[in-house]
């Protein structure tokens, strides 16, 4: 899969796996490469996964997974997107904008209105430039000992013309992603 935004640099791609060394190779090692450990949350791993390669590194990652949610009381699905990752000698460049929009392209295709994502407050800004919008309100996600509030900023981006957000409270029926 090439990325039809891509006007320099290497293509993204679909990636056929995604690993710990394969965050390791984008990210260095770590023991908490998102910042998000303090949550103390429990996190799904994607399914879906997009990539640039520049001279054989991994440099940027996005991955993607289909996950049930309620919405003022009414069960749907959302496009969860999580793990966006890019080196950190090669920021500002374009990269997280570019293995983004690659996923939320496949997004696109796989029937659910939303895409969502969980930030750390610093990163809104990043995520508003890239068309994403803030939910205000709390949000309840599923963990191991039931359902807690999220404590980092949730965002969603329509992934169809007129997908709205829905009014009213919302928890995702699951792990985050």
């Amino acid at each position: 899969m090439t990325d039809d935004h891509n006007t320099e640099g290497p293509a993204v791609v679909r990636l056929a796996k995604y690993t710990k060394a394969d965050l390791a190779e984008i990210l260095g090692a770590g023991d908490d490469p998102f910042g998000v450990a303090h949550t103390g949350l429990t996190w799904l791993p994607k399914n879906v996964h997009f990539g640039i390669r520049r001279e054989g590194r991994l440099v940027a990652h996005t991955g993607l997974l289909r996950l049930p949610l309620s919405v003022g009381g009414v069960e749907s699905e959302v496009m969860g997107v999580g793990g966006v990752a890019v080196a950190p000698d090669l920021r500002g460049q374009g990269l997280a904008r570019r293995v983004v929009a690659a996923a939320l392209d496949h997004a696109r295709t796989m029937g659910p209105r939303h895409g969502l994502l969980f930030c750390r407050p610093p990163l809104v800004s990043l995520y508003r430039r890239l068309g994403w919008r803030p939910l205000t309100g709390d949000v309840q996600v599923e963990q191991p000992t039931g359902p807690v509030l999220m404590p980092l900023r949730t965002m969603w981006t329509p992934l169809h013309e007129g997908a709205d957000w829905p009014a009213g409270p919302v928890r995702l029926l699951s792990l985050p992603m």
